[in-house]
């Protein structure tokens, strides 16, 4: 896996298992008081926070350690998955670009 972050709409469901943090839910930027961005940057760092809580875990279970093989696969498997929403979310706001760009003004 890349070292790249991001998580939105129901991944705060997933976390809090195997002793990763749970991401925070995502509500409009009024009501957090931030921008679109800030809300951007904190759910790429929430994503980042699981690859490595996975990255750990699968160390752990290569050298010997008392790691659980189903949470470890439990914790790959949540960091995959967020992988993949922050791609979906990537490809729906470069789509969004788009279609701005190809607007006549």
């Amino acid at each position: 896996m890349t070292s790249v972050i991001s998580a939105l709409g129901t991944l705060g469901s997933i976390g809090g298992i195997g002793g990763l943090p749970k991401l925070p839910s995502l509500k409009p930027a009024d009501a957090q008081g931030g921008s679109f961005g800030a809300v951007l940057s904190t759910a790429l760092e929430k994503v980042n926070e699981l690859e490595d809580g996975a990255n750990q875990q699968v160390g752990t279970l290569l050298k010997g350690g008392n790691a659980d093989m189903s949470t470890v696969m439990i914790a790959v498997e949540k960091a995959d998955v967020a992988f993949q929403m922050m791609m979906q979310v990537r490809n729906k706001i470069v789509n969004a670009y788009q279609d701005i760009e190809k607007l006549q003004f």
